[in-house]
């Protein structure tokens, strides 16, 4: 079953990588993507209402936490996702949101 991991924190640890976590997992063959982000600052906000486009530069929110990163993981369960996550340096001091990836039924691409 595939998961995507938000890795979530303050910019503060923007830069500290992910100290061996990042080849661990691709020797376990679970990774399957992923890419750190940008800061926050550079982000770009779209919005459509009443077939109106609507810019904002920045985050959508201003909050202290903001998502650095995702890893696309593909591994047996929940269980062991969690346990791919709670190895990840960032859940030390930020948070990793796991959700299930929605997977298009048999022959639909």
């Amino acid at each position: 079953m595939k998961y995507l991991l938000m890795i979530c924190g303050d910019e503060s640890h923007a830069n500290d990588g992910c100290g061996g976590w990042s080849e661990e997992m691709e020797e376990r063959g679970v990774v399957a993507g992923g890419a750190g982000l940008r800061p926050p600052a550079e982000a770009t906000t779209v919005r459509v209402r009443n077939d109106e486009l609507l810019l904002t530069d920045g985050p959508f929110a201003e909050t202290k936490e903001q998502i650095g990163g995702f890893v696309l993981i593909d591994c047996a369960d929940l269980d062991e996702a969690i346990e791919i996550a709670a190895k990840h340096p960032a859940a030390s001091y930020g948070t990793i949101e796991i959700r299930p990836v929605l997977e298009p039924p048999p022959g639909v691409r």
